[in-house]
């Protein structure tokens, strides 16, 4: 099912999702100042692109002050905007039977979006 969901999304948007997340990490990432930023929407493209048999779980480094700070910038400029789109989306998929694998991958996603440092996302 995972192989086979992680195609599906594929087909369906998921390779042009975490695409333009990728893209938008790599000219974040032209600042100097946004490296850290860039290497985190980055990384949320990689995890948008192949969402089923993973899990998003905490760093064990993750409880240090800059990290906090980089979370809290990181919400007031991304993460809002890019954790209510994976609401709507989940929200909007979850109407249907069908959707509801993939509308759960995108709650899955949200916490991700929100405060990705700290974060990893791991095969489960």
């Amino acid at each position: 099912m995972t192989l086979l969901g992680n195609i599906i999304w594929l087909i369906f948007g998921g390779f042009l999702s975490g695409l333009g997340y990728i893209i938008g990490g790599i000219t974040i990432c032209l600042s100097i100042i946004g490296i850290p930023f860039g290497i985190q929407a980055i990384k949320l493209g990689f995890a948008t692109m192949t969402p089923f048999g993973k899990e998003s779980v905490v760093s064990p480094d993750s409880s240090n002050l800059l990290t906090m700070i980089f979370n809290v910038v990181w919400v007031i400029f991304f993460g809002w905007e890019i954790a209510l789109s994976h609401l709507l989306h989940g929200l909007i998929l979850a109407i249907t039977i069908i959707g509801i694998p993939f509308a759960k991958q995108h709650f899955k996603l949200i916490p991700m979006a929100l405060l990705p440092f700290g974060r990893e996302f791991r095969d489960i």
